[in-house]
């Protein structure tokens, strides 16, 4: 058993904008994060990993980088970070920086110096092309935030690349001198004190040099993907960082690496590969896409979540480490996704989702709010929205494929990033506690009954179930490094499976309905004492003997046989 503390770490996701203001601009910042360490301490997590926090004109909230060593003025300063890194220490919790290096913003002075002229010392850190033949872009790629993924730039009469915004034009990794800089800076933050990094997109950072168009398939644009995503040289890149700065430090890397296979993944995070820890896959967050991409008001299929979570536990299993997240800040929430977010089964299917996630073999990562039960919002106009994809996403939609706007908007509702971006609800006052201000996105304005001061002293919340499965795994090893086995692939209504370590087994099982179900004993463990290890329905209310049981609507029961 190869223990790790980031394997036995749960993991608090904060999109610090939304998190907590202090000053009353509307904004969350560095000094609302140290006010509400009290209450993460709490809640038991281990690791926080920070959204963004760098300098940034925030085209696309802080995803865009005008100054890696320095804060966004929102959000405070280096001397704020310093007394955040200390009092989370002090508390005994790490913290995790954003790392966005595939692009920066095209305000950092790298960009401002690439553009001036073909021969300036910065021109080759960003990825640079003659127009084609028509005087059109170079190909026929797409940015992921929509339109075309290059841009035309007068000054120099060539195109750049942007998989994203137009604003953050793609670091070419190819140029020796760039990768330079990215380690220098990911030196001096770890020298700070860090306790490591999540890289975004990291998977996008070499780029087939030919770049030819990409398939055109529903879109308007060609697919950049099989031509930036696992690149040519992104393992060799990835080795000489670990070589050059991870393996100097005890901290904890991931990588968010769209596209990933299970076998790909063995690659970037295989415990052989001197690369990263873990690495976050979508293939589950994929299952709700429609023809319109991730743009649907689809419902996921159970044995679909079957087939996806089980081939990634028993893929890496002894080869790499999982990571496990049902929600993000680009994602909706999870009990609207994945359980049921009405009043009647918000707290019980948020807890059985809660169960199913965190008893899987991996590292857990919470999203702020997730331990609240916190849900999607359906802002009625789109001028309520603030996301750059979510407004590309409705112009494109309605404007250029002509889809009914009723439509669009309940897409919005159901998968708009936004959807986790609201501000977090730490109490039933005005604005939910988050600031004294106007926020810069509304508050959903359910928190008047869903927020942190109802649940933190309530033994039956969201929260303290969250605290409790937390603890669980601090005093099992088995939820952290047992063995995984799926059982019933072909149920649409349980989702069992069972952990085993040495002697010890835990038996999960999660109703992902909201109708009584059946469910019997798997025969190898009839006869054997069961108790109750944690369940989000009165646990007295369980006969253990039984070999058959009724799971009432969203319940989750662990045994340990």
């Amino acid at each position: 058993m190869d223990k790790k503390w980031w394997k036995e770490s749960v993991v608090y996701q904060i999109y610090p904008r939304s998190f907590k203001d202090s000053n009353g601009d509307g904004i969350g910042d560095l000094k609302g994060i140290i006010e509400k360490l009290d209450y993460l301490k709490e809640l038991g997590i281990d690791v926080i990993w920070l959204s963004p926090i760098y300098k940034s004109p925030n085209d696309d909230n802080g995803y865009d980088i005008s100054d890696y060593r320095d804060i966004m003025d929102e959000f405070g300063t280096l001397e704020d970070f310093d007394t955040l890194l200390e009092e989370a220490h002090k508390r005994g919790i790490k913290i995790v920086m954003d790392l966005v290096v595939n692009h920066t913003s095209d305000e950092h002075k790298w960009f401002i110096e690439s553009r001036k002229s073909k021969d300036n010392p910065y021109r080759d850190y960003y990825i640079w092309r003659e127009k084609s033949a028509d005087g059109g872009p170079p190909n026929n790629w797409g940015s992921v935030f929509g339109g075309s993924a290059w841009e035309y730039d007068a000054n120099t009469d060539m195109y750049y690349l942007h998989l994203f915004s137009r604003k953050q034009p793609d670091l070419n990794w190819d140029n020796p001198k760039v990768r330079e800089e990215v380690f220098d800076m990911m030196t001096w933050w770890l020298d700070k004190g860090i306790d490591g990094f999540r890289m975004d997109v990291i998977s996008m950072i070499s780029k087939t040099p030919e770049m030819p168009d990409g398939e055109v398939k529903n879109g308007l644009y060609g697919d950049p993907f099989p031509y930036c995503v696992h690149g040519p040289h992104v393992h060799e890149y990835l080795q000489e960082m670990n070589k050059r700065v991870l393996s100097k430090y005890d901290i904890m890397t991931v990588g968010e690496t769209a596209g990933v296979t299970v076998e790909e993944a063995k690659k970037y995070a295989g415990y052989d590969r001197s690369e990263l820890n873990m690495v976050f896959h979508f293939e589950h967050m994929d299952l709700t896409h429609g023809e319109h991409g991730k743009w649907s008001n689809k419902r996921f299929k159970l044995t679909d979540l079957k087939e996806v979570m089980n081939r990634w536990q028993k893929g890496l299993a002894g080869k790499a480490w999982n990571s496990l997240y049902l929600s993000n800040h680009d994602q909706p929430r999870a009990v609207s996704r994945f359980g049921n977010d009405s009043e009647e089964y918000r707290e019980v299917s948020a807890k059985m989702l809660a169960t199913f996630l965190h008893m899987h073999q991996g590292t857990p990562y919470v999203y702020q709010g997730e331990e609240l039960g916190m849900t999607n919002v359906s802002f009625d106009s789109i001028e309520d929205y603030r996301d750059i994809e979510t407004l590309n996403a409705y112009d494109e939609l309605i404007n250029k494929k002509g889809l009914d706007k009723d439509l669009v908007m309940d897409y919005i509702h159901h998968v708009s990033r936004d959807n986790a971006r609201t501000p977090m609800q730490w109490d039933d006052s005005t604005n939910a506690g988050f600031t004294a201000g106007t926020p810069w996105i509304n508050v959903n304005p359910n928190y008047k009954w869903i927020n942190a001061k109802s649940q933190v002293h309530d033994p039956n919340s969201v929260f303290n179930y969250y605290k409790r499965l937390i603890e669980l795994r601090k005093e099992h090893d088995i939820i952290v490094y047992g063995d995984f086995e799926l059982l019933l692939p072909d149920s649409e209504e349980i989702y069992a499976f069972v952990r085993t370590l040495g002697d010890e087994k835990l038996l999960i099982v999660c109703n992902f309905t909201d109708k009584h179900v059946e469910f019997e004993i798997p025969e190898a463990m009839k006869g054997s004492k069961k108790e109750i290890l944690i369940s989000n329905y009165d646990a007295d209310s369980i006969d253990t003997t039984e070999e058959k049981a009724t799971l009432r609507a969203y319940e989750a029961r662990v045994y340990k046989m």
